[in-house]
Protein backbone atom coordinates (compact mmCIF):
# COMPACT_ATOMS: atom_id res chain seq x y z
CA UNK A 1 0.00 0.00 0.00
CA UNK A 2 1.47 3.52 -0.80
CA UNK A 3 0.25 6.69 -0.23
CA UNK A 4 -1.05 9.59 -2.48
CA UNK A 5 1.93 12.06 -3.75
CA UNK A 6 2.01 15.03 -2.10
CA UNK A 7 1.27 17.69 -4.36
CA UNK A 8 3.63 21.11 -4.79
CA UNK A 9 3.12 24.12 -2.37
CA UNK A 10 0.94 25.73 -5.72
CA UNK A 11 -1.37 23.06 -5.52
CA UNK A 12 -1.79 22.47 -1.84
CA UNK A 13 -4.53 24.65 -1.48
CA UNK A 14 -6.58 22.88 -3.73
CA UNK A 15 -5.54 18.91 -2.39
CA UNK A 16 -6.67 20.70 0.42
CA UNK A 17 -9.93 21.04 -0.86
CA UNK A 18 -10.51 17.88 -3.47
CA UNK A 19 -8.91 15.76 -0.13
CA UNK A 20 -12.19 17.58 2.11
CA UNK A 21 -14.87 16.28 -0.43
CA UNK A 22 -13.75 12.92 -0.65
CA UNK A 23 -13.27 12.73 2.99
CA UNK A 24 -16.58 14.27 4.06
CA UNK A 25 -18.25 12.48 0.83
CA UNK A 26 -21.95 10.60 1.66
CA UNK A 27 -20.66 7.55 -0.22
CA UNK A 28 -18.34 4.92 0.49
CA UNK A 29 -15.05 5.91 -1.74
CA UNK A 30 -12.36 4.04 -2.62
CA UNK A 31 -8.70 5.49 -4.49
CA UNK A 32 -7.11 2.36 -6.25
CA UNK A 33 -4.46 1.76 -8.42
CA UNK A 34 -4.57 -0.82 -11.19
CA UNK A 35 -2.12 -0.42 -12.60
CA UNK A 36 -0.20 -3.79 -12.02
CA UNK A 37 -3.63 -4.83 -13.37
CA UNK A 38 -3.22 -3.49 -16.99
CA UNK A 39 0.04 -4.53 -16.82
CA UNK A 40 -0.87 -8.51 -15.98
CA UNK A 41 -3.74 -7.75 -18.75
CA UNK A 42 -0.63 -7.00 -21.65
CA UNK A 43 1.26 -10.13 -20.94
CA UNK A 44 -2.10 -11.67 -21.36
CA UNK A 45 -2.96 -9.71 -24.29
CA UNK A 46 0.57 -10.88 -25.81
CA UNK A 47 0.01 -14.47 -25.34
CA UNK A 48 -2.42 -14.01 -27.35
CA UNK A 49 -5.86 -13.75 -24.81
CA UNK A 50 -8.77 -12.11 -26.81
CA UNK A 51 -11.77 -12.34 -24.43
CA UNK A 52 -10.88 -11.86 -20.59
CA UNK A 53 -14.27 -13.47 -19.33
CA UNK A 54 -13.41 -16.53 -21.20
CA UNK A 55 -10.03 -16.36 -19.61
CA UNK A 56 -11.42 -16.66 -16.34
CA UNK A 57 -14.62 -17.98 -16.02
CA UNK A 58 -13.49 -21.42 -14.23
CA UNK A 59 -10.23 -20.27 -13.38
CA UNK A 60 -10.48 -18.37 -10.26
CA UNK A 61 -6.72 -18.65 -9.39
CA UNK A 62 -6.59 -16.15 -12.14
CA UNK A 63 -9.20 -13.86 -10.52
CA UNK A 64 -7.46 -13.89 -7.29
CA UNK A 65 -4.04 -12.75 -8.95
CA UNK A 66 -5.76 -9.82 -10.50
CA UNK A 67 -7.46 -9.01 -7.19
CA UNK A 68 -4.17 -9.37 -5.52
CA UNK A 69 -2.08 -6.82 -8.07
CA UNK A 70 -4.98 -3.70 -6.80
CA UNK A 71 -3.38 -1.78 -4.24
CA UNK A 72 -5.81 0.22 -2.31
CA UNK A 73 -4.24 4.13 -1.51
CA UNK A 74 -6.89 5.71 0.19
CA UNK A 75 -10.82 4.96 1.44
CA UNK A 76 -12.84 7.91 2.94
CA UNK A 77 -14.80 8.35 6.35
CA UNK A 78 -17.76 6.75 5.03
CA UNK A 79 -16.03 3.53 4.07
CA UNK A 80 -14.67 2.94 7.33
CA UNK A 81 -18.11 3.39 8.94
CA UNK A 82 -19.71 1.24 6.46
CA UNK A 83 -17.16 -1.78 7.24
CA UNK A 84 -16.44 -1.19 9.98
CA UNK A 85 -13.08 -0.48 10.00
CA UNK A 86 -10.95 1.91 12.12
CA UNK A 87 -8.51 3.10 10.05
CA UNK A 88 -7.30 2.30 6.40
CA UNK A 89 -4.53 -0.05 7.53
CA UNK A 90 -7.64 -1.81 9.48
CA UNK A 91 -9.09 -1.98 6.75
CA UNK A 92 -6.70 -3.26 4.42
CA UNK A 93 -5.16 -6.30 6.54
CA UNK A 94 -9.26 -7.46 6.62
CA UNK A 95 -10.26 -7.48 3.21
CA UNK A 96 -10.46 -10.84 2.66
CA UNK A 97 -13.70 -10.72 5.14
CA UNK A 98 -14.90 -7.92 2.99
CA UNK A 99 -14.10 -9.81 -0.53
CA UNK A 100 -15.39 -13.81 -0.34
CA UNK A 101 -17.83 -15.86 -1.44
CA UNK A 102 -19.00 -14.57 -4.92
CA UNK A 103 -17.10 -11.80 -4.82
CA UNK A 104 -14.61 -13.57 -7.59
CA UNK A 105 -17.40 -14.08 -10.18
CA UNK A 106 -18.99 -10.56 -9.51
CA UNK A 107 -15.24 -9.27 -9.98
CA UNK A 108 -14.84 -10.96 -13.56
CA UNK A 109 -17.49 -8.56 -15.41
CA UNK A 110 -15.44 -5.75 -13.73
CA UNK A 111 -11.92 -6.34 -15.13
CA UNK A 112 -14.02 -7.37 -18.16
CA UNK A 113 -15.37 -4.00 -19.04
CA UNK A 114 -11.84 -2.50 -18.80
CA UNK A 115 -10.23 -5.21 -20.78
CA UNK A 116 -13.03 -4.04 -23.38
CA UNK A 117 -11.27 -0.80 -23.16
CA UNK A 118 -13.61 1.16 -20.92
CA UNK A 119 -12.67 3.94 -18.70
CA UNK A 120 -15.28 3.55 -16.68
CA UNK A 121 -17.10 0.26 -15.11
CA UNK A 122 -20.25 -0.73 -12.87
CA UNK A 123 -21.22 -4.17 -10.71
CA UNK A 124 -23.93 -5.13 -8.18
CA UNK A 125 -21.77 -7.22 -5.49
CA UNK A 126 -21.72 -8.28 -2.78
CA UNK A 127 -19.67 -7.52 0.31
CA UNK A 128 -19.27 -7.96 3.88
CA UNK A 129 -18.58 -5.53 6.71
CA UNK A 130 -15.77 -6.92 9.31
CA UNK A 131 -18.23 -8.11 11.54
CA UNK A 132 -19.76 -10.45 9.18
CA UNK A 133 -22.54 -8.60 8.05
CA UNK A 134 -23.94 -8.80 4.49
CA UNK A 135 -23.83 -5.77 2.25
CA UNK A 136 -25.80 -5.34 -0.77
CA UNK A 137 -23.39 -2.46 -3.05
CA UNK A 138 -23.72 -1.12 -5.90
CA UNK A 139 -20.32 -0.30 -7.44
CA UNK A 140 -19.19 2.54 -9.86
CA UNK A 141 -15.81 3.15 -11.20
CA UNK A 142 -13.90 5.66 -13.60
CA UNK A 143 -10.53 5.95 -14.21
CA UNK A 144 -9.15 9.05 -13.40
CA UNK A 145 -8.27 12.04 -16.26
CA UNK A 146 -4.90 11.82 -16.94
CA UNK A 147 -4.07 7.91 -15.61
CA UNK A 148 -5.88 6.52 -18.44
CA UNK A 149 -2.50 4.69 -19.95
CA UNK A 150 -1.30 3.44 -16.42
CA UNK A 151 -4.44 2.94 -15.05
CA UNK A 152 -2.95 4.19 -11.92
CA UNK A 153 -5.83 6.03 -10.58
CA UNK A 154 -8.85 4.76 -9.94
CA UNK A 155 -11.91 5.91 -7.97
CA UNK A 156 -14.73 3.99 -6.75
CA UNK A 157 -18.03 4.73 -5.40
CA UNK A 158 -20.12 1.93 -3.23
CA UNK A 159 -23.61 2.82 -2.32
CA UNK A 160 -24.85 0.50 0.22
CA UNK A 161 -28.22 -0.35 -1.52
CA UNK A 162 -28.72 -3.16 0.99
CA UNK A 163 -31.98 -2.33 2.13
CA UNK A 164 -33.29 -1.87 -1.16
CA UNK A 165 -31.88 -5.30 -2.27
CA UNK A 166 -33.70 -6.91 0.88
CA UNK A 167 -36.91 -5.19 -0.02
CA UNK A 168 -36.30 -6.38 -3.94
CA UNK A 169 -35.76 -9.78 -2.27
CA UNK A 170 -38.46 -9.77 -0.47
CA UNK A 171 -40.92 -9.02 -3.02
CA UNK A 172 -39.23 -11.63 -5.29
CA UNK A 173 -39.81 -14.29 -2.20
CA UNK A 174 -44.07 -13.03 -1.93
CA UNK A 175 -44.40 -13.31 -5.77
CA UNK A 176 -42.82 -16.69 -5.74
CA UNK A 177 -44.54 -18.16 -2.41
CA UNK A 178 -47.81 -16.48 -4.14
CA UNK A 179 -47.05 -18.61 -7.33
CA UNK A 180 -45.99 -21.35 -5.47
CA UNK A 181 -49.89 -21.27 -3.62
CA UNK A 182 -51.25 -20.54 -7.14
CA UNK A 183 -49.79 -23.49 -9.33
CA UNK A 184 -50.23 -26.27 -6.27
CA UNK A 185 -53.27 -25.36 -4.81
CA UNK A 186 -55.35 -28.67 -4.61
CA UNK A 187 -58.37 -26.42 -5.91
CA UNK A 188 -58.74 -25.33 -9.90
CA UNK A 189 -57.55 -21.57 -9.85
CA UNK A 190 -58.41 -19.55 -12.97
CA UNK A 191 -57.20 -16.01 -13.54
CA UNK A 192 -58.93 -14.21 -15.81
CA UNK A 193 -59.67 -10.84 -17.75
CA UNK A 194 -63.33 -9.72 -17.43
CA UNK A 195 -62.74 -6.08 -18.81
CA UNK A 196 -64.62 -6.74 -21.94
CA UNK A 197 -67.37 -8.13 -19.90
CA UNK A 198 -67.79 -4.59 -17.87
CA UNK A 199 -67.74 -2.75 -20.90
CA UNK A 200 -70.58 -4.72 -22.42
CA UNK A 201 -72.53 -4.43 -19.39
CA UNK A 202 -71.59 -0.55 -19.14
CA UNK A 203 -72.69 -0.44 -22.35
CA UNK A 204 -75.90 -2.02 -21.56
CA UNK A 205 -76.95 0.56 -18.49
CA UNK A 206 -76.19 3.45 -20.60
CA UNK A 207 -78.98 2.36 -22.91
CA UNK A 208 -80.90 3.04 -20.09
CA UNK A 209 -81.19 -0.62 -18.43
CA UNK A 210 -82.20 -1.29 -15.59
CA UNK A 211 -83.28 -4.37 -15.32
CA UNK A 212 -80.60 -6.91 -16.77
CA UNK A 213 -82.41 -10.17 -15.78
CA UNK A 214 -85.78 -8.59 -18.19
CA UNK A 215 -83.22 -7.41 -20.70
CA UNK A 216 -81.39 -11.44 -21.43
CA UNK A 217 -84.93 -12.46 -21.31
CA UNK A 218 -85.45 -10.72 -24.57
CA UNK A 219 -81.87 -10.26 -26.17
CA UNK A 220 -80.60 -13.93 -24.84
CA UNK A 221 -77.22 -13.67 -27.31
CA UNK A 222 -75.69 -10.96 -24.65
CA UNK A 223 -74.72 -13.74 -22.40
CA UNK A 224 -72.96 -15.33 -25.72
CA UNK A 225 -71.38 -11.88 -26.17
CA UNK A 226 -70.04 -11.56 -22.80
CA UNK A 227 -68.91 -15.06 -22.79
CA UNK A 228 -66.59 -14.21 -26.11
CA UNK A 229 -64.91 -11.45 -23.99
CA UNK A 230 -63.77 -13.14 -21.21
CA UNK A 231 -59.93 -13.95 -21.35
CA UNK A 232 -58.18 -16.68 -19.48
CA UNK A 233 -55.03 -15.21 -18.30
CA UNK A 234 -53.43 -18.27 -16.44
CA UNK A 235 -54.62 -21.51 -15.32
CA UNK A 236 -53.03 -23.93 -12.26
CA UNK A 237 -51.93 -27.25 -12.52
CA UNK A 238 -54.86 -28.76 -10.62
CA UNK A 239 -56.99 -27.30 -12.83
CA UNK A 240 -55.06 -29.52 -15.75
CA UNK A 241 -55.26 -32.21 -13.76
CA UNK A 242 -58.96 -32.09 -12.85
CA UNK A 243 -60.35 -31.28 -16.75
CA UNK A 244 -57.94 -34.34 -17.96
CA UNK A 245 -55.54 -31.70 -20.42
CA UNK A 246 -52.12 -32.17 -20.85
CA UNK A 247 -50.94 -28.35 -21.22
CA UNK A 248 -53.31 -25.01 -20.58
CA UNK A 249 -52.96 -24.78 -24.43
CA UNK A 250 -55.09 -27.92 -25.59
CA UNK A 251 -57.64 -26.85 -22.11
CA UNK A 252 -57.86 -23.28 -23.09
CA UNK A 253 -58.89 -24.82 -27.11
CA UNK A 254 -61.19 -27.10 -25.53
CA UNK A 255 -63.33 -24.62 -23.20
CA UNK A 256 -66.73 -25.26 -25.67
CA UNK A 257 -66.12 -29.28 -24.24
CA UNK A 258 -65.29 -28.27 -20.62
CA UNK A 259 -68.51 -25.59 -20.62
CA UNK A 260 -71.49 -26.31 -22.09
CA UNK A 261 -75.20 -27.23 -21.66
CA UNK A 262 -75.86 -25.78 -18.03
CA UNK A 263 -73.38 -23.44 -17.82
CA UNK A 264 -74.70 -20.69 -20.03
CA UNK A 265 -77.88 -20.27 -17.35
CA UNK A 266 -75.15 -20.46 -14.81
CA UNK A 267 -72.85 -17.80 -16.10
CA UNK A 268 -76.20 -15.38 -16.84
CA UNK A 269 -76.81 -15.64 -12.99
CA UNK A 270 -73.27 -14.52 -12.27
CA UNK A 271 -73.81 -11.52 -14.94
CA UNK A 272 -77.00 -10.85 -13.02
CA UNK A 273 -75.05 -10.49 -9.59
CA UNK A 274 -72.50 -8.88 -10.70
CA UNK A 275 -74.93 -6.06 -12.79
CA UNK A 276 -75.89 -5.71 -9.20
CA UNK A 277 -72.63 -5.08 -7.54
CA UNK A 278 -71.88 -8.57 -6.11
CA UNK A 279 -68.15 -8.53 -6.79
CA UNK A 280 -67.52 -11.97 -4.61
CA UNK A 281 -70.02 -15.31 -5.52
CA UNK A 282 -70.40 -18.62 -5.08
CA UNK A 283 -72.85 -20.87 -6.74
CA UNK A 284 -72.63 -24.98 -7.97
CA UNK A 285 -72.28 -25.49 -11.59
CA UNK A 286 -71.62 -28.13 -13.88
CA UNK A 287 -68.58 -28.68 -16.30
CA UNK A 288 -67.11 -31.53 -18.27
CA UNK A 289 -63.84 -33.19 -18.03
CA UNK A 290 -62.03 -33.57 -21.57
CA UNK A 291 -62.82 -37.25 -22.37
CA UNK A 292 -66.53 -35.91 -21.35
CA UNK A 293 -67.04 -36.89 -17.77
CA UNK A 294 -69.73 -34.35 -15.75
CA UNK A 295 -68.32 -32.88 -13.04
CA UNK A 296 -69.93 -31.13 -10.41
CA UNK A 297 -67.63 -28.06 -9.60
CA UNK A 298 -68.40 -25.50 -6.31
CA UNK A 299 -67.81 -21.87 -8.36
CA UNK A 300 -66.23 -18.80 -5.97
CA UNK A 301 -65.93 -16.31 -8.16
CA UNK A 302 -64.06 -12.61 -7.20
CA UNK A 303 -62.69 -9.51 -8.14
CA UNK A 304 -59.09 -8.92 -7.36
CA UNK A 305 -59.00 -6.11 -4.82
CA UNK A 306 -58.12 -2.61 -6.83
CA UNK A 307 -59.66 -4.00 -9.51
CA UNK A 308 -63.05 -2.95 -8.98
CA UNK A 309 -63.31 -0.12 -11.17
CA UNK A 310 -62.29 -2.55 -14.40
CA UNK A 311 -62.74 -6.48 -13.42
CA UNK A 312 -59.31 -6.72 -15.46
CA UNK A 313 -58.06 -9.41 -12.68
CA UNK A 314 -60.65 -11.89 -11.43
CA UNK A 315 -59.97 -15.20 -9.47
CA UNK A 316 -62.64 -18.26 -10.47
CA UNK A 317 -61.71 -21.46 -7.86
CA UNK A 318 -63.31 -24.57 -8.90
CA UNK A 319 -63.84 -27.38 -5.75
CA UNK A 320 -64.68 -30.58 -7.44
CA UNK A 321 -67.81 -31.43 -5.40
CA UNK A 322 -68.37 -34.47 -8.01
CA UNK A 323 -68.39 -36.79 -4.86
CA UNK A 324 -70.66 -35.18 -2.58
CA UNK A 325 -73.08 -34.39 -5.41
CA UNK A 326 -72.86 -38.27 -6.18
CA UNK A 327 -73.75 -39.02 -2.37
CA UNK A 328 -76.56 -36.48 -2.16
CA UNK A 329 -77.83 -37.91 -4.70
CA UNK A 330 -77.32 -42.10 -3.47
CA UNK A 331 -79.09 -40.29 -0.27
CA UNK A 332 -82.03 -38.50 -2.09
CA UNK A 333 -82.30 -41.62 -3.45
CA UNK A 334 -81.88 -43.90 -0.64
CA UNK A 335 -84.83 -41.75 0.94
CA UNK A 336 -87.48 -42.31 -1.63
CA UNK A 337 -86.13 -45.94 -2.73
CA UNK A 338 -86.25 -49.11 -1.50
CA UNK A 339 -82.38 -50.51 -1.88
CA UNK A 340 -83.09 -53.99 -2.29
CA UNK A 341 -85.93 -53.77 -4.67
CA UNK A 342 -85.01 -50.35 -6.08
CA UNK A 343 -88.65 -49.63 -6.00
CA UNK A 344 -90.26 -46.30 -4.49
CA UNK A 345 -90.13 -46.93 -0.89
CA UNK A 346 -93.87 -46.32 1.69
CA UNK A 347 -92.51 -42.79 2.45
CA UNK A 348 -92.69 -42.03 -1.26
CA UNK A 349 -96.38 -43.78 -1.13
CA UNK A 350 -97.54 -42.04 1.11
CA UNK A 351 -96.31 -38.09 0.00
CA UNK A 352 -97.39 -39.40 -3.49
CA UNK A 353 -101.14 -39.68 -2.23
CA UNK A 354 -100.87 -37.01 -0.60
CA UNK A 355 -99.39 -34.70 -3.77
CA UNK A 356 -101.71 -36.30 -6.00
CA UNK A 357 -104.68 -35.32 -3.56
CA UNK A 358 -103.68 -31.90 -3.07
CA UNK A 359 -103.49 -31.89 -6.84
CA UNK A 360 -106.77 -33.34 -7.20
CA UNK A 361 -105.81 -35.63 -9.83
CA UNK A 362 -108.92 -37.71 -10.46
CA UNK A 363 -109.26 -41.20 -11.26
CA UNK A 364 -106.42 -42.46 -9.39
CA UNK A 365 -106.28 -46.61 -9.48
CA UNK A 366 -104.26 -48.12 -7.15
CA UNK A 367 -102.81 -51.53 -6.80
CA UNK A 368 -102.12 -53.38 -3.68
CA UNK A 369 -99.99 -56.60 -4.39
CA UNK A 370 -98.32 -59.13 -1.92
CA UNK A 371 -95.67 -61.72 -2.39
CA UNK A 372 -96.84 -65.19 -1.97
CA UNK A 373 -94.80 -67.59 0.34
CA UNK A 374 -91.90 -64.83 1.22
CA UNK A 375 -92.00 -66.59 5.00
CA UNK A 376 -91.88 -69.87 3.90
CA UNK A 377 -88.97 -69.07 1.83
CA UNK A 378 -86.61 -67.80 4.52
CA UNK A 379 -87.68 -70.34 7.07
CA UNK A 380 -86.85 -73.42 4.80
CA UNK A 381 -83.98 -71.79 2.17
CA UNK A 382 -82.97 -68.46 4.36
CA UNK A 383 -83.06 -65.33 4.09
CA UNK A 384 -80.95 -64.95 0.56
CA UNK A 385 -83.79 -66.64 -1.22
CA UNK A 386 -86.31 -64.40 0.46
CA UNK A 387 -84.23 -61.70 -1.21
CA UNK A 388 -84.14 -63.18 -4.52
CA UNK A 389 -88.02 -63.16 -4.52
CA UNK A 390 -88.26 -59.46 -3.77
CA UNK A 391 -85.75 -58.60 -5.62
CA UNK A 392 -87.38 -60.41 -8.74
CA UNK A 393 -91.00 -58.97 -7.82
CA UNK A 394 -88.99 -55.52 -8.13
CA UNK A 395 -87.73 -56.35 -11.56
CA UNK A 396 -91.55 -57.07 -13.13
CA UNK A 397 -92.94 -53.84 -11.54
CA UNK A 398 -90.03 -51.42 -12.63
CA UNK A 399 -90.57 -53.40 -16.11
CA UNK A 400 -93.99 -52.55 -16.40
CA UNK A 401 -94.68 -49.18 -14.45
CA UNK A 402 -93.78 -45.89 -15.83
CA UNK A 403 -94.17 -42.17 -15.21
CA UNK A 404 -96.41 -40.76 -14.18
CA UNK A 405 -97.32 -44.15 -12.01
CA UNK A 406 -95.23 -45.12 -9.91
CA UNK A 407 -94.72 -48.88 -8.21
CA UNK A 408 -93.71 -48.95 -4.54
CA UNK A 409 -92.61 -51.74 -1.91
CA UNK A 410 -94.65 -50.61 1.19
CA UNK A 411 -93.71 -53.57 3.52
CA UNK A 412 -91.79 -56.69 4.23
CA UNK A 413 -93.92 -58.22 1.30
CA UNK A 414 -96.23 -55.86 0.10
CA UNK A 415 -96.25 -53.69 -2.96
CA UNK A 416 -98.47 -50.76 -4.26
CA UNK A 417 -98.95 -49.30 -7.91
CA UNK A 418 -100.37 -46.11 -8.22
CA UNK A 419 -101.60 -45.11 -11.70
CA UNK A 420 -103.06 -41.14 -11.74
CA UNK A 421 -105.77 -40.75 -14.43
CA UNK A 422 -106.51 -44.50 -15.12
CA UNK A 423 -109.82 -46.12 -14.59
CA UNK A 424 -110.86 -49.69 -13.21
CA UNK A 425 -110.68 -50.93 -16.40
CA UNK A 426 -106.88 -49.80 -17.66
CA UNK A 427 -106.13 -51.04 -13.99
CA UNK A 428 -107.19 -54.44 -14.35
CA UNK A 429 -105.48 -54.04 -17.66
CA UNK A 430 -102.38 -53.32 -15.76
CA UNK A 431 -102.82 -56.04 -13.51
CA UNK A 432 -103.01 -58.21 -16.24
CA UNK A 433 -99.70 -57.18 -17.60
CA UNK A 434 -98.12 -57.77 -14.31
CA UNK A 435 -99.49 -61.61 -13.78
CA UNK A 436 -98.44 -62.14 -17.34
CA UNK A 437 -94.59 -61.12 -16.59
CA UNK A 438 -94.51 -62.74 -13.66
CA UNK A 439 -95.46 -66.03 -15.77
CA UNK A 440 -92.59 -64.83 -17.66
CA UNK A 441 -90.03 -64.23 -15.06
CA UNK A 442 -90.84 -67.84 -13.67
CA UNK A 443 -89.56 -69.12 -16.77
CA UNK A 444 -86.20 -67.86 -16.27
CA UNK A 445 -85.66 -68.71 -12.25
CA UNK A 446 -86.95 -72.19 -11.70
CA UNK A 447 -85.79 -72.92 -8.59
CA UNK A 448 -88.66 -70.95 -6.84
CA UNK A 449 -91.74 -69.39 -7.70
CA UNK A 450 -92.66 -66.21 -7.81
CA UNK A 451 -96.66 -65.43 -6.96
CA UNK A 452 -98.15 -62.19 -6.50
CA UNK A 453 -101.89 -62.07 -4.84
CA UNK A 454 -103.20 -58.76 -6.26
CA UNK A 455 -106.58 -56.29 -5.22
CA UNK A 456 -107.78 -52.98 -7.12
CA UNK A 457 -109.01 -50.05 -6.60
CA UNK A 458 -110.21 -46.93 -8.27
CA UNK A 459 -110.79 -43.79 -6.51
CA UNK A 460 -114.88 -42.44 -6.47
CA UNK A 461 -115.36 -38.68 -6.91
CA UNK A 462 -114.09 -36.92 -3.57
CA UNK A 463 -113.16 -39.80 -1.57
CA UNK A 464 -109.49 -39.62 0.34
CA UNK A 465 -106.97 -42.09 -2.18
CA UNK A 466 -105.75 -43.36 1.75
CA UNK A 467 -109.43 -44.93 1.92
CA UNK A 468 -109.23 -46.13 -1.80
CA UNK A 469 -105.49 -47.65 -0.63
CA UNK A 470 -107.35 -49.57 1.82
CA UNK A 471 -110.26 -50.91 -0.47
CA UNK A 472 -107.45 -52.23 -2.70
CA UNK A 473 -105.96 -53.99 0.57
CA UNK A 474 -108.71 -55.65 1.01
CA UNK A 475 -109.69 -57.37 -1.94
CA UNK A 476 -105.98 -58.23 -2.15
CA UNK A 477 -106.28 -59.62 1.27
CA UNK A 478 -109.39 -61.97 -0.33
CA UNK A 479 -107.22 -63.22 -3.44
CA UNK A 480 -104.32 -64.16 -1.22
CA UNK A 481 -106.84 -66.09 0.85
CA UNK A 482 -107.64 -67.34 -1.68
CA UNK A 483 -104.85 -68.28 -3.28
CA UNK A 484 -103.70 -70.39 -0.06
CA UNK A 485 -106.47 -72.15 -0.15
CA UNK A 486 -106.22 -73.12 -3.30
CA UNK A 487 -102.69 -73.67 -2.63
CA UNK A 488 -103.29 -75.96 0.58
CA UNK A 489 -106.17 -78.05 -1.31
CA UNK A 490 -103.26 -78.91 -4.32
CA UNK A 491 -100.93 -80.12 -1.13
CA UNK A 492 -103.67 -82.42 0.49
CA UNK A 493 -104.75 -83.93 -3.45
CA UNK A 494 -100.75 -84.52 -3.70
CA UNK A 495 -100.37 -85.62 -0.28
CA UNK A 496 -103.65 -88.03 -0.39
CA UNK A 497 -102.33 -89.74 -4.10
Amino acid sequence: MTDVPAPSSSGRAAFDAVTGVFNLAPVALWLEDYSDVKALFDVWRRAGVTSLRDHLTGKPELVKQCASRIRVLKVNRKTLTLFGARDLDHLVANLDKVFRDDMLTTHIEELAQLWDGNAEFASNAVNYSLTGERLDIQLKAVILPGHETTWSRVLLATEDVTDREEARRRLIGSENYAHGLFTHSPVSLWVEDFSGVKRLIDEVRMQGITDLRMFTDVHEEFVQRCISEIRIIDVNQHTLELFGAPDKDTLLRSLRTVMRDEMEPCFREQLIDLWNGKLFQQREVVNYTLDGNKLNVLLQFSVFPDREHDWSLVQVALTDITARKKAEAYLEYLGSHDALTKLRNRTFFTDELNRLERKGTSPVTIIMADLNGLKAANDELGHAAGDALLRRAGEVFNSVVDKPACAARIGGDEFAVILPGVERVEGEAMMKVIADLVGINNEFYTDLTLSLSMGLATSEPGERLEAVAKRADLVMLETKREHYTRTEGVQRRQTAS
